[in-house]
């Protein structure tokens, strides 16, 4: 029984600290994130898309999480997979790497020798104290300080330099392992929402998930308040800037006063970041709008919202039914807001009429009984609230920064060594490198060269 556990052992140890795996992984996560760049993740499909799909095969794909693919259980299990490979694969190799490090053979046998990419051999005469002081200072000068051994009659000499370097593959699987746990956290503990507040509002609560699917109300744990909004648009009535000014309250307190959000400026609390993502109106404009009797001069002023009705002093009545905030999109000539406002006279035809703010004169180009004006328009705006909670953001910024030192230490640090052997007036040197063999040699060939003249 034993003997069978034992196997049944030795056989997952082999599975799972193979590069084979590593490779099939690897491959498996990058076949599948092929489902990322043609499906859309964390929305709704568009209509254009759904309507390629059958029912059934909407339904699969639901469950199979393909439209939220880097949340899916089996997108986080081949992550997690990974990093048991990687581990496996690290615990397997260190072994032999850190004897290397810790104790790593210092004297220049036959076999060992027999081992080692380079070496050289040359007479050095019967002073073999003279020899070994001058290689051993040559070695402190050029490269390290040797380490001495003596066995009988034999001087043996090993020198070292960047043993650090055979650690940078492990820093470098650690520097992922951290990054892959930091996006598994963030999956699984963290969050995507999106919150609507309107100008003076607040909310405590945000809805995660992708809009027209799966939802659920998330609690903050604190209040956010939206104290005011603003947008302002190009001439050609794009939105050029649109901010929100937000404060935190929590235990009743403000701790967050009036902070301006813009986009690419979100703001952070407790772990939570509030990113602006877009806006609209949280209820109808009103509209102040000035009426003169052409005739008479009087003049008179009303408010009336979109949508509404209002009597004019004729008895006629007028209808605001549509407005934007620019008309130069529309009407290059001129800018500003303008409304189009519906008038309904008591017998006769409705006349629709279009009003611009900036352009008080423009109405009365038209030669009616009445002139109308803006006066002046109350907006009251909504902002659109991305919410994101990341819980493992720094382990990952954590793994990238080892993922740095480890680059730095597996490829620019190389694990060199040289056995020097003095012994019937001959000398042996032997070397080898972790890397980078071609510019070792030269280095190691001009050292023997070196040694023989000394």
């Amino acid at each position: 029984m034993r003997s069978a556990t034992s196997g049944l052992t030795d056989s997952i140890w082999k599975f799972l600290s193979s590069l084979k795996l590593t490779i099939f992984l690897l491959i498996c996560l990058a076949s599948v994130s092929i489902i990322g760049t043609l499906i859309p993740q964390g929305a709704p499909p568009p209509v254009e898309y759904l309507q390629t799909l059958s029912r059934a095969k909407f339904i699969v794909y639901d469950r199979l999480g393909f439209f939220d693919m880097y949340h899916s259980w089996w997108f986080i299990s081949l992550l997690g997979i990974l990093c048991l490979n990687l581990i496996a694969c690290s615990l397997r190799r260190l072994p032999h790497d850190w004897k290397s490090i810790t104790s790593p053979p210092r004297v220049l046998d036959e076999t060992l020798e027999k081992s080692l990419p380079l070496t050289a051999r040359w007479k050095a005469g019967t002073d073999a104290a003279g020899t070994e002081r001058k290689i051993t200072a040559l070695l402190e000068q050029e490269f390290a300080r040797p380490e001495v051994s003596r066995i009988g009659h034999e001087v043996h000499l090993f020198a070292r330099k960047g043993a650090i370097g055979r650690i940078g593959v492990y820093v470098l699987h650690s520097s992922i392992i951290i990054i892959l746990v930091g996006a598994i956290i963030g999956s699984l503990a963290g969050y995507k929402a999106f919150v609507e507040i309107p100008e003076g509002g607040s909310a405590t609560t945000v809805v995660a998930g992708p809009e027209g699917m799966k939802r659920k109300a998330v609690d903050l744990g604190f209040t956010v308040r939206c104290d005011s909004f603003s947008v302002s648009y190009y001439d050609t009535g794009a939105p050029r800037e649109y901010k929100s000014i937000l404060s935190i309250v929590d235990g009743g307190r403000t701790v967050v006063d009036k902070r301006p959000v813009l986009v690419n400026r979100p703001l952070s609390y407790k772990g939570v970041t509030f990113y602006q993502q877009s806006y609209g109106q949280a209820a109808p404009p009103t509209f102040h709008l000035g009426v003169r009797e052409r005739k008479t001069g009087k003049s008179y002023t009303f408010a009336v919202s979109q949508g509404g009705r209002v009597t004019l002093p004729n008895g006629d009545t007028l209808h605001p039914v549509e407005s934007v905030p620019e008309i130069r999109p529309y009407i290059s000539q001129v800018s500003g807001p303008a409304v189009r406002v519906v008038i309904i006279p008591k017998a006769g035809e409705p006349l629709s009429l279009l009003l611009l703010q900036r352009y008080p004169d423009f109405d009365a180009q038209r030669g009616g009984d009445l002139v109308f004006t803006i006066d002046s328009i109350d907006q009251k705006w909504k902002t659109g609230l991305q919410v994101v909670k990341d819980p493992g953001v720094w382990i990952v910024w954590l793994g990238c920064s080892l993922m740095v030192a480890g680059i730095f230490v597996a490829f620019f640090l190389s694990h060199r060594r040289i056995w020097v052997r003095i012994a019937d007036g001959r000398v042996t040197m032997a070397g080898n490198a972790g890397k980078n063999m071609a510019s070792f040699k030269d280095f190691f060939d001009g050292m023997a060269d070196k040694m023989r003249k000394a």
